[in-house]
């Protein structure tokens, strides 16, 4: 599969597409894309959703990406990476979360913007941002970057909407890295293991236990369990894949397997929570 790179802190692209030139593929950066016009389809790791205009997403580092344009469409790209955000003049003690909650938007599905006022925002900024590279003016650098800025935390605004709520301002650091490191390995159980998480983070097994619960409010097992069936739900909500197709995504032995383990936690089966969401609203 095609990986692309950045070559750069930041860059942008204003284009007006018939279709797609790309497949699917991966970044090593984040990218946000906001339609400005038409309308077509967003694929992010085997999940469809529509677009129209004023809908913003966002593809983290390793998520597949392909859109596929079904209207002709006016869009915006923004790309920039871990160094951008570092280097570009946010305050330093904003950084860290800042990067923990744009990492953590990467299983979300449809549009990112929750909030209707700041979606006219973002589209105005991107309208300057557009205005100011096609003008060159003075002081033109500086100002697109302040400009991007206040694109990248109103994004980040909109994201910690529905982030996990044990994610708050206030918890510890090495509390953050945990819950990140379980949701960017929600798809390896051998990686979720109390014995291999307490050894990545060189911690006891019984401190891990405890440090957890105390940062999060929650146990660890019940945390990634939580996790682990939203994103089944997205799946099964967003995606046409067969049964055994999630259940081996999320390293379930068996479909026997992944129909207990939702069951047990949502108390019906995959199949039956799949045509509930199918049924029509009388």
């Amino acid at each position: 599969m095609l990986k692309e790179n950045l070559y750069e802190p930041f860059s942008t692209a204003h284009l007006i597409l018939n279709d797609c030139p790309k497949q699917a593929h991966k970044h090593n950066f984040f990218e946000l894309v906001f339609v400005l016009n038409g309308t077509g389809k967003q694929c992010i790791n085997n999940s469809r959703f529509n677009y129209h205009a004023e809908h913003m997403f966002l593809i983290t580092p390793e998520d597949c990406h392909e859109l596929i344009i079904e209207e002709t469409s006016e869009l915006f790209f923004l790309r920039f990476n871990d160094i951008y955000l570092k280097n570009s003049g946010l305050q330093t003690e904003n950084i860290r979360r800042l990067e923990y909650i744009l990492q953590n938007a990467n299983h979300q599905p449809g549009c990112i913007l929750k909030n209707t006022r700041d979606k006219k925002i973002v589209r105005s900024l991107i309208s300057n941002i557009i205005e100011e590279q096609s003008e060159k003016d003075l002081y033109n650098k500086e100002l697109v970057q302040q400009l991007v800025n206040t694109l990248i935390i109103i994004v980040a605004r909109n994201i910690a909407k529905y982030l996990p709520e044990q994610a708050n301002a206030g918890t510890e650091e090495k509390a953050l890295d945990i819950l990140q490191y379980v949701q960017s390995n929600i798809y390896y159980p051998e990686k979720l293991r109390a014995d291999t998480i307490s050894h990545h983070f060189s911690i006891s097994e019984a401190y891990l236990g405890r440090y957890f619960k105390k940062h999060v409010d929650e146990t660890l097992q019940q945390y990634i369990a939580n996790y682990k069936t939203k994103m089944i739900e997205h799946r099964l909500q967003f995606s046409d894949k067969r049964l055994n197709e999630i259940a081996n995504e999320f390293g379930f032995t068996d479909e026997s397997h992944f129909n207990k383990f939702f069951r047990k936690q949502r108390g019906n089966s995959p199949k039956a929570f799949r045509k509930s969401l199918q049924a029509p609203i009388m």
